[in-house]
């Protein structure tokens, strides 16, 4: 009987976007299961934090900041982990909504101002794209490898008032999908995570916004938010040696908001 195992001992990851949230949930988790952990966000003191809760635990993690919309600061944030951890085994393309802290309203897209979709492809398609370049190429050489991108539901079914938002993560799918065929001969496999609404770690929501979501759950199979530990358990199967057969594949963690064939 095969024995299955998510030890992650003697492999390094990346985690972008991992100051707070599912970002922050999911390095803890590598590095719970072995991996040494470069923690990435744009701000800087977020990621220092989440080092240190790694480290409280036993764990080896590192704190590095870069724009990952920027191709220069991801190739400096690169060759800081390598020198500090090693080469990457494991990328997880987290860092995404409308940048650090940014604001995402719902508009009338015929309203928008096109200035502002370059903030959602930034982050969403051109980050992944930008680490993908960055840290595959090792993972080639090395005959190993997994890219584990989070994205949306909004990129899969579409989500009014946030077209360019859905445009973007569902051209990351896009792009995993299609760099899943070009690794699968070298042992790299890259899938993606879809997300539908998550809920805020600390946070209380007024009177008028828990009747919000308690209305928004009422579309929901599982009626509840999701929590961070509910996307970090599946990022985990696809980074270990579990899933080595799985690649160019969706798992919508999302409690059954929308289903997948």
């Amino acid at each position: 009987m095969t024995k299955f195992t998510f030890d992650l001992t003697g492999k390094v990851a990346i985690v972008t976007g991992a100051g707070q949230g599912v970002g922050r949930e999911i390095a803890r988790t590598l590095a719970d299961h072995g991996a040494k952990v470069a923690v990435n966000d744009f701000v800087i003191e977020r990621a220092r934090a989440v080092v240190a809760e790694i480290e409280a635990a036993g764990g080896k993690a590192i704190a590095v900041q870069a724009d990952v919309g920027d191709a220069a600061s991801v190739g400096k944030m690169a060759a800081e982990i390598e020198k500090a951890l090693g080469p990457v085994d494991i990328l997880v393309n987290n860092a995404g909504n409308a940048g650090p802290d940014a604001d995402m309203p719902r508009i009338d897209f015929w309203t928008s101002d096109s200035a502002e979709w370059d903030r959602y492809f930034h982050v969403n398609l051109f980050g992944p794209m930008n680490c993908a370049r960055a840290f595959i190429g090792g993972m080639v050489d090395r005959k190993w490898g997994r890219m584990v991108t989070i994205v949306s539901d909004a990129g899969r079914a579409g989500e009014q008032g946030h077209e360019a938002y859905s445009a973007a993560k569902a051209g990351a799918a896009g792009f995993s999908r299609a760099l899943a065929r070009s690794l699968g001969r070298h042992g790299v496999t890259a899938n993606t995570i879809s997300l539908s609404t998550m809920g805020r770690e600390g946070h209380e929501p007024t009177p008028e916004g828990a009747a919000l979501i308690k209305e928004m759950m009422k579309r929901y199979v599982i009626r509840r938010q999701g929590k961070p530990s509910d996307v970090a358990a599946v990022v985990l199967l696809l980074a270990s040696d579990a899933s080595p057969w799985i690649t160019g594949q969706n798992y919508p963690v999302n409690g059954g908001f929308t289903f997948a064939l």
